[in-house]
């Protein structure tokens, strides 16, 4: 089960690609140019810089201290929540279709 979550952080992304990484894993986050040119600017001046990331309140945290929200999709979000793919996510209802299955 699951794995440690990774991000990519940009101002857009292809449909295919966002899909593409959310399935395996990476989560995508679109800020806003201002908060873009933001983070250019603090890895510039020092290239260790970190943001924190809170899934749960999809809340991206700055190095200034300052917050940004970012969408995520519900299913999308519960998937990296708990750390598994579509397939593991089907998977957790195996008892109830085998129940169905011999209804």
């Amino acid at each position: 089960m699951g794995w440690g979550l990774r991000a990519v952080i940009a101002i857009s992304f292809a449909d295919i690609f966002k899909n593409n990484a959310l399935k395996n894993g990476l989560l995508p986050i679109e800020v806003d140019t201002k908060t873009q040119q933001s983070l250019l600017a603090a890895i510039k001046s020092d290239p260790r810089t970190t943001v924190s990331i809170d899934l749960a309140s999809q809340t991206l945290t700055l190095p200034d201290g300052s917050k940004q929200s970012f969408p995520i999709d519900d299913f999308s979000k519960y998937c990296l929540l708990q750390g598994i793919d579509q397939l593991e996510y089907i998977l957790g209802f195996e008892n109830k279709i085998a129940a169905y299955e011999q209804a």
